[in-house]
């Protein structure tokens, strides 16, 4: 287990407490056959510590502590979560954001956002996701949920690594030489 797995492990401890203490909930954790119902109008959205904080999520099913899970995601207008790769399997589907972001994937077809958009990735597969407006979408993992950020050459880095990368190629657009 390496370091980013271990922060999202106490991230996902805080949200989760965050939720169970915070009032009335739109999806519970079920027993085999029971019905699960989510509300994104009422949802609560926390900030992950291991991901830019323009990037906000709300539990949806599971536990991603612990194994497969649901959550939904929203990043704000402008967000970039920077090349990465997840340990489980992940489903991606957009719920928000028309035209506004995009998914991009080594070695794949960008994914437009537009609602109902579907992606699947295996295990290890290095991709980053963006958006000028605010877009949201469901994040299904197989297994326990951890990210892992690489380099352009697919070294595994740092988060502050990755965000200082992302600042930087931010403001070269903005003032080039």
């Amino acid at each position: 287990m390496n370091v980013w797995t271990i922060r999202m492990g106490v991230l996902l401890v805080g949200l989760c407490a965050t939720v169970a203490v915070s009032g009335p909930r739109t999806a519970r954790a079920a027993e085999p056959g029971a019905i699960i119902t989510f509300d994104p109008k009422v949802a609560r959205f926390a900030p992950v510590p291991i991901m830019p904080s323009c990037a906000t999520v709300a539990p949806v099913r599971g536990d991603p502590r612990n194994g497969p899970s649901v959550v939904l995601v929203k990043l704000a207008a402008g967000c970039r979560v920077p090349w990465h790769w997840h340990t489980p399997n992940e489903d991606v589907i957009v719920a928000t954001g028309t035209g506004v972001g995009v998914m991009e994937m080594k070695d794949g077809k960008p994914l437009q956002f537009r609602p109902g958009a579907y992606a699947s990735m295996p295990s290890h597969h290095v991709h980053q996701a963006r958006c000028s407006r605010t877009c949201a979408f469901f994040s299904i993992s197989d297994d326990t949920f951890d990210i892992h950020y690489v380099d352009d050459a697919g070294n595994e880095i740092p988060m502050d690594e990755a965000l200082k990368k992302q600042a930087h190629r931010k403001a070269k657009k903005k003032h080039p030489s």
